[in-house]
């Protein structure tokens, strides 16, 4: 009886416990169903979580994973489009810096033509088409200017020869006895050049290797004997005479001076006075520019003085051909019954800066042998090449015209002056 009694008081303990339990949970089970009333009481949220709810969580997750992995492969390939293009902008800021000078300009403008041979001028400008530079066209049988196009330009202080210079250090050679046309040069283990390669070809080598053994000495006597460092011209207002250095340059001394022409600077006029000397036979004549067709009727020839090369210009001359005919000039040929002989010059002036192409040049025909200077500035369009098409194209105008082979009026003052000097 004890124990029935001591159970149910057991019981009557436990119930209120058990019903405030039960009573917990209730509470706590409706708590989430208090929650998701609120989601749908509101529209945004709702859509909000139906979106996420319908995105899937690994999916999303891959393809996380798979941008972040193209990135990384496509950073390298960024990187190096960007500095590709950090260089090509720096290029070219530092081309604007560099060249000063334009490649186009009016080479016309201010020039005085009243004494020309106008069909010549009139081929010249037409071939020059706009690009920046002068061009002296000379009669080599007695050294008058036929036409100058851009003649503040042709008479200024002058401008590094470039290449060109290497012709007055082959003649040099030549007179020297240091080599003869085919004498071999090793300038490596396997290449060997002699003076018609060396001057079709241009190759620096060769001139600066002429240049040490002859000395700084040899090589400014004949650059002084063909007239560099002095007026080429006889009484023309403005001519400036260029420069000779008095010593071996400093940046590359002799070698740089004998294949680029380090430390000279050069004008058309004077460059056309030694391509005249050459295509007469060693003649050096003032170069006159006549100021009236009245003068021109008139014109007399004036010798400088007579150079000692006759014999050496049968050993110059096949390099000069072979420039055009396969070497550094082949935009001039354009006929081979009217051969073209010449030499082109590529190099930057650093002292304007300027970029230079050079291509002095004369015809080999019967009648009305030219000679025809080039000198074109400027940037990255401008070269030697370039300004041997620009003389090309005016020989070529002037032989469709006919123009080498019609008789050359000759003045009786010129025919008595070539007569004294043939005694």
């Amino acid at each position: 009886m004890v124990r029935i009694l001591f159970v149910l008081l057991l019981l009557i303990s436990v119930i209120p416990s058990l019903s405030a339990a039960t009573a917990s949970k209730k509470k706590t089970s409706a708590k989430p169903t208090a929650a998701r009333t609120t989601v749908r009481k509101s529209p945004a949220k709702t859509t909000t979580a139906r979106a996420k709810a319908k995105t899937p969580a690994k999916p999303v997750a891959r393809k996380t994973r798979r941008a972040t992995t193209t990135r990384r492969v496509a950073a390298p390939s960024t990187r190096r489009t960007t500095t590709k293009r950090a260089r090509t902008s720096r290029s070219r800021r530092v081309s604007a810096s560099v060249w000063k000078v334009s490649s186009f300009a009016d080479a016309t403008q201010g020039d005085k033509v009243d004494g020309e041979d106008l069909t010549v001028r009139r081929a010249v400008v037409e071939a020059l088409n706009g690009l920046n530079g002068s061009v002296v066209v000379v009669d080599p049988s007695t050294g008058r200017i036929l036409s100058m196009v851009n003649q503040q330009l042709a008479m200024k202080s002058g401008f590094i020869p470039c290449s060109t210079i290497k012709v007055i250090v082959g003649m040099a050679a030549l007179s020297e006895g240091l080599i003869d046309r085919t004498t071999p040069m090793r300038l490596s283990r396997r290449l060997t050049l002699d003076l018609t390669e060396a001057l079709a070809r241009s190759d620096n080598q060769f001139f600066a290797n002429l240049g040490v053994k002859m000395g700084f000495e040899k090589v400014s006597y004949y650059a002084r004997l063909f007239g560099l460092g002095e007026r080429a011209t006889l009484g023309l207002e403005g001519e400036q005479p260029g420069r000779l250095p008095t010593e071996s340059p400093k940046f590359g001394g002799v070698g740089m001076m004998c294949s680029f022409g380090e430390g000279i600077t050069l004008t058309p006029l004077q460059l056309a006075a030694v391509m005249s000397s050459i295509a007469n036979g060693g003649t050096l004549y003032y170069l006159q520019y006549p100021e009236s067709q009245e003068q021109a009727a008139n014109f007399v020839p004036r010798v400088k003085r007579q150079l000692d090369i006759a014999q050496y210009i049968p050993d110059i001359k096949p390099g000069m051909m072979g420039a055009v005919e396969y070497g550094t000039a082949r935009r001039a040929a354009y006929d081979p019954n009217e051969p073209i002989l010449g030499k082109t010059g590529t190099c930057t002036d650093r002292n304007s800066p300027t970029h230079m192409g050079w291509f002095g040049s004369f015809n080999d025909v019967e009648k009305n042998k030219l000679v025809v200077i080039v000198m074109l500035t400027g940037g990255k369009q401008v070269s030697g090449p370039v300004a041997s098409g620009v003389a090309g194209d005016i020989y070529r105008r002037l032989s469709n015209q006919q123009y080498f082979a019609q008789q050359r009026e000759i003045s009786p003052a010129q025919l008595i002056q070539s007569s004294c000097c043939l005694q």
